[in-house]
């Protein structure tokens, strides 16, 4: 099906829209799904499996690390911290980067930068070099969230863009299994403290997997259009939607170097670019694409990161002889399978319900497990608690990616026009990863203080003010062409 990308369903714009343009968008947005759109996606998409890769990797590492480098706890609250305050500062310039010098040329920076990262923790020899190969993996993975998920969504065709965008988060559960297995793998074959740094080899491993798949794909022809650069983007989107159309070098050849902008009336359109997220026009999207994000990963960070913590404290990892590491990956590749049955679950609704109900949808689904975790906490029967305990995780792990952690990657890409795109996906994954960093520090501190029932209270009330951002500031008319959300009369 091939969408109408008429003048009037643009709407108002602060410029005019080139016949010509329309040319190009259409066959961009109207092709069917081809094995070079699959391509694009992978490749795009693959620094979410390595960040749900380096969260699992550094949290089974962090015992190896406190017994090799004789860690304090600050030494290990700081380096959990790093990889996540490295992400703020990757997803906030990445994203800006991105809009500055283009999608693809940010995602071959960020490869190289993570492979880099990846082998200075591999060989590090103190804490401190640790610490800093930590910091610069965020960095590189923070520097993903903004330029993947534009690519992506500039890239793809109308239909399948809702479900492309979940895909490509849902492989940051993928990311978390192949951690739990590799892990478990290499643990059954070394017992030795060294074998740490073989967990961050096989990132950077797999970072240049990334790296060369990378080289191939074409810069976004939007961001392209969007600089005049429009032969640029007509050869890009030959190579996109594996088609000859004749259209694509004459409409290219007229445009000339006209540039493609679709924005809604802002007070400074001639200066686009961080402050124009905060304009008038753009606050609601903003707060909606950013705050309900910050919510989440205050939880999702938290609890990712020490899943094997937590599920110590419960006692799950207890065998003969204390405690089993292998017992304990064991739980949490369990509990964390069901990361991605919420992925695949919001793969199939959130295109038919939509980004934000879904959103909703999935923060109830949230407090639902939390508040069977909390009640399992206080049953001393076994034979009641555990099987409460994961069934709570379970649910919980479910809805979050079925709903806010599916949506809140896909709503930036829409919700901002191509111009920003970057700068405005940027700030919200950074100030999500700033979400994770409070989460990081504030989840053991309330463990270790006030146990088990001062994390769940935290994890439901930043989970209840997710829920009640998104109804204050949600917008209507997702799903559609990206240039269709930029007119006047838009929210």
């Amino acid at each position: 099906m091939t969408p109408n990308l008429s003048s009037s369903s643009l709407g108002d714009q602060t410029t005019s829209v080139d016949p010509d343009h329309l040319v190009l968008l259409e066959i961009l947005d109207g092709s069917g799904l081809r094995s070079s759109h699959k391509l694009l996606w992978f490749a795009a998409a693959g620094g979410m499996l390595l960040d749900g890769l380096s969260v699992f990797m550094l949290g089974i590492a962090i015992p190896f690390l406190v017994k090799d480098f004789h860690f304090t706890s600050f030494q290990l609250s700081l380096t959990s911290a790093s990889l996540l305050l490295g992400a703020v500062l990757g997803a906030f310039s990445g994203g800006r980067f991105a809009d500055k010098y283009g999608r693809k040329t940010w995602l071959l920076v960020d490869s190289v930068g993570l492979t880099l990262a990846t082998l200075v923790c591999a060989l590090a020899s103190g804490g401190g070099t640790l610490i800093a190969g930590q910091f610069l993996m965020g960095m590189a993975v923070g520097m993903d969230f903004p330029v993947g998920s534009s690519e992506i969504a500039e890239c793809m065709p109308v239909q399948s863009r809702s479900r492309a965008m979940v895909a490509a988060m849902s492989l940051q559960a993928i990311g978390m299994l192949t951690g739990a297995g590799t892990s478990f793998l290499l643990l059954e074959e070394r017992t030795g403290l060294s074998v740490w740094r073989l967990f961050f080899l096989a990132e950077a491993l797999l970072a240049v997997v990334f790296l060369i798949l990378r080289f191939v794909i074409p810069e976004s022809p939007r961001w392209l259009m969007a600089k005049g650069r429009n032969r640029e983007a007509a050869r890009a989107i030959r190579w996109i939607v594996r088609d000859e159309d004749p259209r694509l070098p004459a409409a290219a050849e007229r445009l000339g170097e006209t540039p493609h902008v679709v924005i809604k009336p802002v007070s400074k359109p001639q200066s686009l670019g961080f402050r124009t997220l905060f304009d008038p026009a753009y606050l609601r999207r903003t707060l909606l694409a950013s705050v309900p994000w910050f919510m989440l990963d205050v939880a999702a960070y938290g609890v990712g990161l020490f899943t094997i913590v937590l599920l110590e404290a419960l006692h799950l990892g207890a065998g003969q002889g204390g405690n089993n590491l292998s017992l304990l990956v064991a739980w949490g590749g369990a509990v964390d399978s069901f990361l991605l049955a919420g992925f695949l679950l919001g793969w199939w609704a959130v295109p038919r319900w939509g980004a934000v109900r879904m959103q909703l949808v999935g923060f109830a689904g949230m407090l639902a497990g939390l508040g069977i975790l909390a009640i399992s906490t206080i049953v001393r029967d076994p034979a009641v608690r555990l099987p409460g305990f994961l069934t709570g995780f379970m649910l919980f792990n479910l809805s979050m990616n079925a709903g806010p952690n599916s949506t809140t990657y896909l709503l930036p890409s829409e919700v901002f026009p191509t111009n920003i795109r970057g700068t405005g996906a940027g700030f919200s994954a950074s100030l999500a990863k700033l979400g994770a960093v409070l989460g990081v520090f504030l989840i053991p501190l309330l463990q270790a203080s006030g146990g088990m029932d001062a994390v769940f209270a935290l994890l439901a009330v930043v989970t209840l003010l997710g829920f009640g951002t998104t109804v204050r500031y949600r917008v209507s008319g997702l799903g559609r062409e990206l240039e269709s959300h930029h007119g006047a009369s838009t929210d």
